[in-house]
């Protein structure tokens, strides 16, 4: 399975890459919505990691672009925990969204969740 982390703090990217890579994904990952669409395209991924708050494409654009070409599961992991964000999310098409700072054995069951709800749709 691979997965795609668009996450624009290095420090996280970098420890979700290690993570997921020793739980035997295979990731990819961007620090920028703008890198993150081109990769999403290219190497078509499982399932998409996708932060909210970056720099010039933010989350939501990013996931209403993906939304337009690809039903590939999206997960939002985001400081942006209000429920109208949260509701904002899942609206635009979001599978799941985790409130930063999470905890990595939640992450993992819920990548394992979304990846199984993908599986049988």
């Amino acid at each position: 399975m691979k997965i795609l982390i668009i996450e624009d703090d290095a420090t996280l990217n970098r420890l979700l890459v290690l993570h997921l890579t020793h739980k035997g994904y295979e990731t990819v990952s961007a620090l920028g919505g703008v890198e993150g669409l081109l990769l999403a395209t290219r190497v078509q991924p499982d399932l998409v990691l996708l932060d909210v708050m970056m720099p010039v494409m933010d989350g939501w654009e990013v996931l209403e672009r993906l939304r337009r070409e690809s039903d590939v599961p999206v997960v939002l992991l985001t400081a942006k925990a209000m429920t109208p964000d949260v509701i904002h999310g899942l609206k635009l098409g979001a599978d799941d969204y985790i409130r930063k700072p999470f905890n990595l054995e939640e992450l993992d069951l819920r990548i394992e969740a979304v990846l199984r709800r993908a599986s049988q749709g």
